[in-house]
This record gives structure tokens, C-alpha cells and sequence, in this order.
């Protein structure tokens, strides 16, 4: 694509608008045309003018104009005398639900970060609880919004108008397990055991009473049993069953990663290079997963990086395996998917900015 273009960010305030700001302000694509910075609905407080954005992110205070740039009251007038014509919501679920069909209705195109238009599935989509759930309206938009995860969707991400961007958990999991199973290689009957665990940021910038640093110190919880809403977006991208899948997230004392261990039998029994081969072909055009050939990933690794990590263990009757994912998710998990979804979106290197 050629044409110029023009990003909005709304909702930079929290953990992964930061973190999106920062890629997007050295972007090497975006230099001289940094985004619209906007603030979300419920921040009023910047009606006076706008809050600088290092107020808000010091840490992004840079030689190259950083410290000009202001959070401007929202508004779709705004957009337009900018000239935005792609606009990322960092917003709550509730929030896209309401400007996703405003913004494609002015030829903007959008990439959202909440789980507002991720599910296909009424049944799935129900633990949301959107008022607007069944409304012509919001059938249309969701016919249109794409999975913007560009190992498995690329070519449809190339397209779209919307793009949901995939949840942390979710991300790491998928990512463990769609190569395997569509080589063909999982007893789905036997069933999958997917154990996630999150650092604190995962949760939110607002603080909640499990947050709290009395809580979430020195502690290890496991939360949202059978009804946590990532597990939608594992049933429908792996094309699972409720039955076939237990995804258990925990929160960790940590700050930020992810580290997914998924639990999964195998039809027959396989060997190491062969379950490799099935990794490594999956990803061949893939640059933001990197593949563990002798250990396992570790959080420490993807914490602050765009990368994505897997790698794996096969039992000795080579039909019980248990994988290992980790990302960042602030990053691989929201932000940096995003860039990423961008980038294909634009025709740009995939891994432009993000490597």
C-alpha cells in the first residue's frame, strides 16, 4: 500500500497504550507522522486541552519530539482534522462495542485491543454480556472483524477493515498447539490440559482488591475456572469443543509474562524431530516465534521483547508431550500483535519495528 497514513492510539494511559505508543513513535515506518493520542471516555479530566504524554508514560521522553505530544480530549472531529485513517482502541470491551461502527462507517480502519469483536460464536460471546448482543448492527460489524493473528490469519489480515487483536492467554496457547493439531497429531478425545499463568499487569492498570500488592505478593492464585472469556478464542481458532480443552489461568507475583503449559496426547507415537518438523513448517514465514529446540522458555526471556517462545518435551512412549509457551503480554500478548497487525496490514515487512 502507499497511502499515507495516519494513526490514532485511544487509551494510552493504561500498561498496553504505553506500550503501544513506544512502538509506534519509533516506528520506522510512522517517523515524522507520530500518532493522535486521545483519551478514553471515561477520562474527562483532559478536557481543558490534553495531558502531555510523558505526564502520562515519562519513561517515552525521547530526543525526537516526544515531549510535545499530548492525550487530546476524543473526538471524532479530532480524528478528522488529523487526517487519522487507522485508529487503535485500547479501550474496554464496552467501549469498541460503541466506536468500532462509527469509526469503519468514516473509513477508518481499526485495530482493537479489547475482546469486543474476537468471538464469532453467540455462546462464546455471551460472557461478555454486550447490551447490543444480537442487534443487525452488531451481526454486520462482526461479519467483518478479522483474528489478528498473523501466523494463522495473514492473508485475511491483509484485507480487513477490523481487526480484533487476540487475547494474552489466548495467544499463548493457540500458538502451543494449532501446528500440532493441524498436522493432525492431538487425541483430542483424550482431552487438552492448558495451565496459564500471568504477571499482575495482565489484569489491567486499574487496581482491584487481587491486585493489591498484599494479595498478589508472594502468592500464586488460580482465578475464573471454566469461565475465564479467553476460552472462547481457544474453541474457536484450534476448532475445539468445550469438552476437549481445561484452561486454568493463574496470576503470578510478577509485573508482566506469560508462561503457558499445555498437557497433550498424541494419536500414535511420535519423535522428537518429527514434532519439531510440524513446529518449524507451521512457522517457516512466521518471525515473531522463536522455536526451543533443547529447553523450555522461560518468562525472563520474552518479558520486554516482541518474540513469542516455544518449545517442548516428548514423554519416552512418545505420546504424551508437554508444551511450553511464554510471551510478553503486554507486548505479543496486546501491543506488539497489534504493530504487527499493522504492519501486514500496510504491505510492511511483518516484523518491522518489533525485531
Amino acid at each position: 500500500m502507499t497511502t499515507p497514513i495516519q494513526t490514532a492510539v485511544i487509551g494510552v494511559t493504561g500498561y498496553a497504550g504505553g506500550e503501544l505508543a513506544r512502538l509506534l513513535l519509533h516506528h520506522p515506518r510512522l517517523l515524522g507522522a507520530p500518532p493522535v493520542f486521545a483519551g478514553r471516555v471515561d477520562e474527562k479530566a483532559a478536557a481543558g486541552g490534553g495531558v502531555p504524554l510523558i505526564e502520562i508514560h515519562p519513561q517515552l521522553a525521547d530526543n525526537d519530539g516526544a515531549a510535545s505530544l499530548m492525550q487530546q480530549p476524543f473526538s471524532w472531529q479530532l480524528l478528522a482534522d488529523r487526517g487519522v485513517n487507522l485508529l487503535f482502541l485500547a479501550t474496554p470491551h464496552e467501549q469498541s462495542r460503541e466506536w468500532v461502527p462509527e469509526a469503519l462507517a468514516r473509513g477508518i480502519r481499526v485495530i482493537d485491543l479489547s475482546g469486543a469483536w474476537r468471538l464469532t460464536d453467540p455462546a462464546n460471546r455471551s460472557v461478555y454480556a454486550f447490551s447490543d448482543e444480537g442487534s443487525p448492527q452488531a451481526a454486520t460489524i462482526q461479519a467483518q472483524a478479522v483474528y489478528g493473528m498473523p501466523e494463522i490469519h495473514h492473508a485475511a489480515i491483509a484485507a480487513a477493515r477490523l481487526i480484533a487483536n487476540p487475547g494474552c492467554y489466548a495467544t499463548s496457547v493457540i500458538l502451543a498447539l494449532r501446528p500440532l493439531i493441524a498436522a493432525g497429531l492431538v487425541d483430542l478425545e483424550h482431552g487438552i490440559v492448558a495451565d496459564s499463568k500471568s504477571g499482575v499487569s495482565g489484569a489491567g492498570k486499574a487496581a482491584t482488591a487481587k491486585t493489591h500488592f498484599m494479595y498478589a505478593a508472594d502468592n500464586l492464585s488460580a482465578y475464573n475456572v471454566f469461565t475465564h472469556r479467553h476460552t472462547g478464542e481457544l474453541l474457536e481458532q484450534i476448532a475445539l469443543d468445550n469438552s476437549q480443552i481445561v484452561f486454568t489461568p493463574h496470576l503470578l507475583p510478577i509485573p508482566r509474562g506469560i508462561l503457558s503449559t499445555v498437557y497433550v496426547r498424541f494419536c500414535s507415537p511420535q519423535t522428537r524431530d518429527g514434532i519439531s518438523s510440524a513446529y518449524r513448517e507451521f512457522f517457516a514465514d512466521s518471525p515473531m516465534v522463536r522455536l526451543h529446540a533443547k529447553t523450555l522458555p522461560q518468562i525472563q526471556h520474552v518479558v520486554n521483547t516482541n518474540y513469542a517462545d516455544i518449545g517442548f518435551q516428548l514423554a519416552a512412549d512418545g505420546q504424551r508431550c508437554v508444551i511450553v509457551s511464554c510471551l510478553d503480554n503486554l507486548l505479543k500478548g496486546a501491543s506488539s500483535q497489534a504493530v504487527q497487525n499493522l504492519n501486514v496490514m500496510q504491505g510492511w515487512n511483518e516484523a518491522e519495528g518489533l525485531e
